[in-house]
Formats: structure tokens, sequence, C-alpha cells
């Protein structure tokens, strides 16, 4: 399965393949099949069969001529990864053995300039993963000012997220703010930095890339979909590129593998078997060498955990916080 040329290695990809350990005639899914690193290295085994889920077209598209080589055992699914229940159904698979995430914006899509990701490279302020739905520049042009700091803080961690948005809704009434150069430059001016520390609108391009893309809400609902196809003994491996990311998985993992017992000095309550097994206590992170090629690798975390015959746990309410569909209709 070997493609000619250089192969992309995804983050992590050995540890998470490791993780994965998949066998021959099982059923994996590829839940953000990307540059298809872990769609190769699975259909690597003989008799593996993969389903690549990925919202980009243009990934989708990539990925055509490692279909063709597949000899039928991988196929290529444009959809959010939050349905891949549904999609493994579709597929004639309810039940995998595996699934594996590597969730954030791509390297390809930071790097394509028309994407409009980067704030580095110049280019519209767009970044959709997607073909669909607003864009960041329809966020910055329709979000109120209370709004606009609201999804800087929470999505981007920015401690001077009300300056941004009194900057920003300062700037657009006087133009609209349509490049990533445009805005870049508005939130410098607001945000200081020194050498050597991040640029000062790396929070909140980060901010609105998660909030344009719905990124944590489909994550939890991702992870709620994995347990559900999951066979008794298949496993989960996510790898997340920072701490919103991170927490999400790390709580869903330590609630789904938490069993019984409760303090003595209280009424017993009862709990739901657990889901998972955690197979990993504490997250991998890449080693210097993989740094050193890949400096967008540094706050990588990898965890993995083990689905067990329990029945999969209820899942809970989407957290309180600003939500793409009520900004865009002023709500």
């Amino acid at each position: 399965m070997s493609p000619s040329g250089q192969r992309h290695i995804p983050v992590l990809g050995r540890q998470a393949i490791e993780m994965l350990a998949p066998r021959g005639g099982g059923f994996y899914v590829d839940a953000t099949f990307g540059a298809g690193g872990y769609s190769r290295a699975i259909l690597d085994i003989p008799g593996t069969r993969v389903v690549g889920i990925d919202r980009d077209r243009s990934a989708i598209a990539g990925g055509f001529e490692l279909v063709d080589r597949s000899d039928g055992r991988l196929t290529l699914v444009e959809d959010r990864f939050s349905n891949l229940a549904e999609i493994c159904a579709a597929q004639g698979a309810p039940s995998v053995d595996g699934v594996v995430m590597d969730v954030g914006v791509s390297s390809m899509q930071l790097d394509e300039a028309a994407r409009g990701f980067s704030f580095r490279l110049g280019g519209p302020l767009d970044m959709r993963m997607g073909q669909n739905g607003p864009t960041a520049a329809d966020v910055i042009a329709t979000a109120s000012e209370a709004d606009l700091a609201n999804i800087i803080y929470i999505f981007g961690e920015e401690r001077h997220s009300r300056q941004v948005a009194r900057a920003i809704v300062a700037a657009r009434q006087e133009a609209p703010i349509a490049t990533t150069r445009a805005l870049a430059d508005i939130v410098a001016k607001v945000v200081r930095s020194k050498p050597g520390e991040i640029h000062p609108a790396t929070r909140t391009f980060q901010a609105l890339r998660i909030f344009v893309n719905e990124e944590l809400d489909e994550l939890q609902l991702a992870l709620v979909a994995a347990e559900r196809v999951l066979k008794p003994g298949g496993r989960l491996v996510v790898v997340s590129f920072h701490s919103l990311e991170d927490r999400i998985v790390k709580n869903f993992l330590v609630e789904r593998a938490k069993s019984g017992g409760g303090s003595r000095h209280l009424p017993e309550v009862a709990q739901a078997a657990p889901s998972f097994q955690l197979l990993t206590k504490r997250p991998i992170t890449p080693d210097e060498d993989e740094i050193s090629v890949n400096p967008r690798a540094r706050s990588a975390k990898l965890r993995a955990a083990e689905r067990t015959a329990a029945v999969a746990h209820t899942a809970g309410a989407l957290p309180e916080w600003p939500f793409l569909s009520d900004i865009m209709r002023g709500g």
C-alpha cells in the first residue's frame, strides 16, 4: 500500500497506530482523513477496511489515488466526523474495531493562503474547513461587540478579548474586514507581544477558526458517536493540539472509564458501568526529534482508550457557550 514518493506522516502517527493496534479483517474509521496518513498505515495491514471522513472537499479529492490503490478497502466520505455513527451504518458497519482522530486544523489548510486560516499568509478571511456556512469575515461583520469578546475569550483564551472586540467593531465601521492581514493588523495594535512570543493575533485567529467550524461541539459529538460504534475491545485514539480540545478528550475518557465507589458517608448512587478502559493515564507527547522536524507538533497530545462491553453512556448536553447559528441570526 505504500505510495510512490514521500508519505505524509501525521503528528504522533507511529504512536497513534500502535495504540489503535489494527489487525487483519478489522474495520476502522479515520475520522479526520486529511492527507491520509492514518489510513495508509491501517491499510498496510492486509485485510483491513477503512472509512475516511473529512469535511474538506480538497482532502477527499486528494485521497482518490489512495482509494484507487486500496483494492476496495478504503471508502472516503465528505462529512463532519460528528456523523461517524451514521456514516458507518451506511457503509454496512454499524460497529467498528477502531476510531482515530487528529483534531483541529491541518497543515494543508494552514499553508493554503486562499483558505484564510493563517495570519502569516495574505488571503480572504474565510477559515471554513468545509465548503458551506458563514465565513470568519461573516462572523466579524455580524457579531456584537459582546459576542465577539466572548468568542475570542472562550475559544481563544485571549485575556485581551474585550479590547480586541472593541477594536474590531471600530474598524468595521470604517470598512469591511475581509482579509487575514487586515484582521491581524487590527489585533496587533491592541495585543502586544515580546520577541520570541506568539504572534499577537494567534489566539484571536484560533478562536474564530474554532467558532466558525464549531470544532469543540463537533469533537464532543464525535466522541459520543465513537463510543456508540466501537465494538468491545475496539480502540479510540485522539490526537489534539491545544488545551481546549485536550480537556474535552480527557474529561470524556476519564468520565467514561470511571467505576463505582462513591463516598462511604453518602447514599450509594447508581452509576453506569465503565464504557472505556484508559490506555493512556497521561497523554503521549512528541519527542524532541519529531518537534525538530515539525515544530507544529510541539503542543500535540495523544489519548487512547479501549471500549468495554458496557452499554454507551447517556450523552450530556453541550456546554453553554456561543453558538454559530445564534450569532449569525443575531441571537
